[in-house]
């Protein structure tokens, strides 16, 4: 294996490792403002009142994105990996 043939898929398995993880982050980036617009405009300063709604959304956005994930990941290496691996 040359070395762009490597880099190449390093480069591309990490562009699927951030489109895997855009939607999580952005579910805890959402919750996580939100909340704490909300801790600013009442004045509560509960630490944990921060974890369980960001922990929520997370798995709410997880369950709802597992099969993109999953089918984004099955494709990567069923294109790249596989016949890097098999020699095609």
């Amino acid at each position: 294996m040359s070395e762009a043939i490597f880099f190449d898929t390093l480069r591309q398995g990490l562009w699927v490792a951030t489109l895997i993880a855009t939607p999580i982050l952005m579910a805890a980036l959402v919750a996580g403002v939100t909340v704490g617009l909300f801790q600013a405009l009442t004045s509560i300063q509960e630490m944990t009142l921060t974890f369980v709604p960001k922990l929520a959304a997370i798995v709410a956005v997880f369950w709802v994105s597992m099969s993109f994930m999953t089918t984004t990941l099955v494709a990567f290496f069923h294109g790249e990996i596989v016949p890097l691996i098999a020699g095609f």
